[in-house]
């Protein structure tokens, strides 16, 4: 780490908690209902349309259905947009429809907050399409995040109870995260990415001359529109020139800013990020990883006010940030020093006036080594798949780090609202370590931790590692998984650990190196991210409930306290140890492996 990358973390972290401080006292308020009265005005007629009571608290299990059918809809709803999308408007460029497994696979993509995109946007999607089935979808989910995160911080500050475990109104919550949340904040991000050059348009694509010829080969097409094959079984090659280039449009900045905000990360365009139509300047950089972040530091702050004390959601935000910084330190290092294989052949690698120095390969030069690794950290950290370079073209153990931040349970910050509740369900888990090394009964915020809130916790743990691991087995175990890897060895086996950690932990990114849309990728990453989103959230919802059932005890001189520096180092310490130990025997066979063979002259 130089001067410049401390001071690009530094200015990060410092803006970003100037902006979610007040964030987190407004998110808190809506948890609580303490809209204004035009706001609840404004909201009537559509509890009113939709049938819905809004000050009628919900049982977790009810709670759970609805959450669960609201979101079957969006996927059901996704899917056909795509199906149909050739018969429908906003289609200039007269997009066909997609595929049957890659329609699945998206659908499940964006409603499970993930954003996986098998495909190319700007050469498969329509602007129907992009607008009404994914942006939408990109404030839904995130807003489900949010509504369960809510739901577990109600379940805690509840202190008298009737033993029901209400959790609140998932339909009250969804609608006003959407209205007053989510919809307002992605308006003044859009506003800013297209002054800062993001398009926002309905244009149909453009093509402009280029300034050279440019030279390539395509296979030569039958009369049916198939590709000739050789005698040797192999496509029949033809020589194609062009002087043009096709520019695509759209409207870029509105599914940008949501994206980001809902920590959703599919772009608009198949180079996501580092494209220059989303991400054209340094600046446009720093505010889309701030818009990552904030909701996600936004949520700590609101935890503290809803249960009633302030220091609890500091000592959240203190151990994610201790473990966000170390992954920024630990990747950045790892880029600046560059590729070992190079020393050997006499490179010079180190940075100067002439040259980046590192490993920039697969990064903007108009980001360079430092912001390109800050904004793989935020992304992999915060449950986000957007990415501004190629995780593929990262060093062994550079590439390791965003790895290895997915696998802890995407709770370094973590998705709007799961990042949250993730990192409580460790928190239950550490305060239970602890009850067991003094002998008495775990407790959390009054609440006492016992036999069912364990199990649940165990349940939501295991969720991820166990789609991960299996999911990977699978694939390294067939030949329709093997056939998707580019690069043998353990390299290609990183590549296929990566997307079903990305899939499962509902991250999005890509080590982009991996052929995923076929039907067998599709099939299996779609079924990891749905089990990976909600067969987390139920146990969650549960967990709620029956803390929600409980009454809230008061603290004695025996109460462990939860908000210090010793409670914040035994979080850090339950993440990594149950987060990543699972983990740790596939690493070994993937980047550390590599690493180790890169330093074999």
């Amino acid at each position: 780490m130089d001067t410049s990358a401390w001071s690009l973390l530094g200015l990060f972290l410092i803006v970003l908690g100037v902006l979610a401080w007040p964030l987190g006292k407004w998110l808190a308020a809506v948890c609580d209902g303490r809209l204004p009265r035009w706001m609840h005005a404004t909201e009537k007629p559509l509890y009113k349309l939709a049938g819905v009571a809004p000050d009628q608290m919900m049982h977790w299990r009810s709670y759970a259905l609805a959450l669960l059918a609201f979101n079957a809809i969006g996927a059901f709803a996704v899917y056909g947009l795509q199906r149909l999308q050739h018969l429908l408007p906003l289609n200039p460029q007269g997009m066909a429809a997609v595929s049957g497994d890659s329609s699945f696979n998206t659908a499940i993509s964006f409603v499970s907050n993930t954003n996986w995109q098998g495909y190319g946007g700007e050469s498969t999607m329509s602007y129907l399409t992009q607008m009404l089935g994914l942006s939408v979808q990109n404030f839904f989910s995130a807003a489900t995040g949010i509504a369960v995160a809510f739901a577990l911080a109600r379940g805690f500050a509840a202190r008298s109870t009737d033993g029901q475990g209400f959790v609140g109104n998932f339909w009250a919550d969804v609608t006003r995260i959407t209205a007053w949340v989510l919809v307002p904040i992605a308006f003044v991000i859009s506003i800013v990415l297209v002054g800062q050059g993001v398009i926002q348009n309905f244009d149909a694509y453009k093509d402009v001359a280029t300034l050279e010829t440019t030279a390539y080969e395509v296979p030569k097409l039958d009369a049916s529109g198939q590709p000739v094959v050789g005698s040797d079984g192999a496509p029949v090659m033809e020589a194609k020139t062009s002087n043009t280039q096709t520019l695509a449009m759209g409207p870029v900045a509105s599914q940008e800013a949501i994206k980001m905000l809902g920590t959703n990360g599919g772009g608009f365009f198949n180079a996501n990020s580092a494209h220059p139509y989303e991400n054209p300047t340094a600046l446009s950089n720093f505010v889309q990883m701030l818009a990552i972040f904030l909701i996600p530091a936004a949520l700590c702050f609101a935890f503290g006010r809803v249960v009633g004390d302030q220091r609890q959601g500091f000592a959240i935000l203190a151990a994610m940030t201790v473990m966000f910084v170390v992954a920024v330190i630990a990747v950045v290092s790892a880029e600046k020093v560059g590729n070992p294989q190079w020393v050997g052949l006499g490179v010079e690698q180190t940075a100067s006036a002439l040259q980046a120095g590192g490993n920039m390969e697969g990064k903007e030069v108009r980001f360079g080594i430092n912001a390109s690794a800050l904004f793989a950290a935020v992304t992999t950290a915060a449950s986000c798949g957007a990415v501004n370079s190629m995780h593929d073209s990262y060093t062994p153990l550079g590439g390791m780090v965003p790895l290895v931040l997915m696998q802890l349970g995407e709770v370094v910050f973590g998705g709007v609202g799961t990042g949250l509740y993730g990192m409580l369900v460790f928190a239950i888990l550490a305060v239970f370590m602890a009850g067991l090394m003094i002998g008495r009964t775990p407790e959390y915020l009054g609440k006492k931790i016992e036999v069912r809130e364990m199990k649940l916790t165990s349940a939501a743990i295991l969720v991820t590692p166990i789609l991960v691991l299996v999911g990977t087995a699978i694939a390294v175990a067939t030949d329709a998984g093997r056939a998707g890897i580019a690069n043998p060895g353990a390299h290609g086996f990183s590549e296929i650990l990566y997307a079903l950690t990305s899939a499962a932990n509902n991250n999005g990114s890509a080590f982009a190196g991996l052929s995923a849309n076929t039907p067998f990728y599709n099939v299996l990453l779609g079924l990891a991210m749905w089990l990976g989103r909600f067969g987390v959230i139920v146990p969650v919802l549960a967990i709620a409930g029956s803390l929600a059932a409980k009454k809230r005890l008061p603290v004695t001189a025996g109460t462990m306290p939860t908000h210090g520096p010793l409670f914040v180092t035994l979080l850090i310490g339950t993440v990594l140890l149950v987060g990543l130990l699972n983990y740790v025997p596939s690493l070994a066979l993937g980047p550390m492996v590599e690493h180790l063979m890169l330093r074999v002259q």
